[in-house]
């Protein structure tokens, strides 16, 4: 896929740089965005032996038997186990597959708001595997770097739409989001793929940002544009994938595309591949009402949504059990 689908962006010149090189990076943006719905983002400031040391400890997790994860299972939207067949992301576009091939470790926010109705639906507490102590930590210390830079790229993409700085962040003030540690175990694990069968269906994410620290592999990250259909996604191992979603979407009037994207599964020339994702699906707080921005930047007029009511409709339509 050609980097001028999907740039890598710096993250240092926008935070340092004079007002010609914050300029040219919002137009970069708004470009991609238009495009693809997807950057990779350099410059971001995560020590990278964090998510290599939570992949660690996932795998560990992961690889223990079955009766033992069992324990922990949840549905989707739970704080848990989500084991294999409980989710067919292709569901939230409408069509049928069979479920994914892959297992996660859910998290979810968790600071409560004192309404009781919203707490308990969007900031259950969080449940951490003994089996793994390890995670506790460095997922804690991940998820803080994870809202700060969400944070951050909203200002960004606020830039690149010449909108107030604080036109997207002035709704995180206590927000919802998602971090699943994603595991895409070989086919000695899962079997051979069926008709149609992924690691992860095509879909486009349900929020505002998610972001993305992924391994490569064969049986990989596709990103789907108008221009190129499916495409292997670009790798760069110093940057993050960061997609828009739905509500962002949404919320620019379809000036932005939610990234569509989907995992192909185990490849039949490398069937003993194992991957781990990383995966920060950033949201806004509770029930804001999101309003499609009017021409000249807007080129569709969305019925406004509620957005939480809309995001518990998408979560519902990937659940498989």
């Amino acid at each position: 896929m050609a980097r001028s689908q999907v740039p890598v962006i710096d993250l240092g010149p926008w935070r340092s740089g004079g007002a010609t090189a914050r300029s040219r990076i919002a137009a970069q943006v708004d470009e991609a965005l238009q495009a693809a719905g997807f950057l990779l983002v350099t410059g971001h400031g995560v020590d990278p032996e964090l998510p290599a040391r939570i992949r660690e400890a996932a795998r560990g997790f992961f690889r223990l038997p079955a009766e033992a994860k069992h324990p922990y299972a949840v549905r989707v939207g739970g704080r848990g186990w989500l084991g294999p067949g409980a989710e067919a992301n292709s569901y939230a576009e409408g069509e049928a597959s069979p479920p994914d091939l892959k297992e996660s470790w859910s998290f979810a926010a968790d600071d409560p708001t004192g309404t009781p109705s919203v707490d308990a639906e969007w900031f259950r507490p969080n449940t951490w595997p003994a089996e793994a102590p390890e995670l506790r930590p460095l997922v804690t210390a991940y998820l803080a770097a994870m809202r700060a830079l969400s944070d951050e790229l909203l200002e960004l993409l606020a830039a690149a739409l010449t909108l107030p700085r604080d036109h997207f962040t002035r709704h995180t003030g206590h927000p919802t989001w998602g971090f699943n540690v994603n595991w895409y175990p070989g086919t000695e694990r899962v079997g051979p793929p069926l008709p149609g069968q992924f690691r992860i269906g095509a879909h486009t994410d349900f929020g505002t940002v998610t972001v993305l620290d992924r391994e490569p592999g064969a049986g990989g990250l596709q990103i789907h544009t108008d221009a190129d259909g499916w495409q292997d996604a670009p790798y760069d191992p110093s940057a993050l994938t960061v997609n828009i979603g739905d509500l962002l979407a949404r919320w620019t009037g379809d000036r932005w595309r939610a990234g569509r994207h989907r995992v192909l599964p185990p490849p039949a020339h490398a069937p003993a591949e194992e991957l781990v994702s990383l995966v920060y699906f950033y949201e806004c707080d509770p029930h804001t009402r999101v309003e499609s921005l009017p021409a000249p930047i807007g080129r569709v007029a969305h019925e406004p949504v509620d957005s939480h009511t809309y995001l518990r409709g998408k979560l519902d339509a990937i659940t498989v059990n």
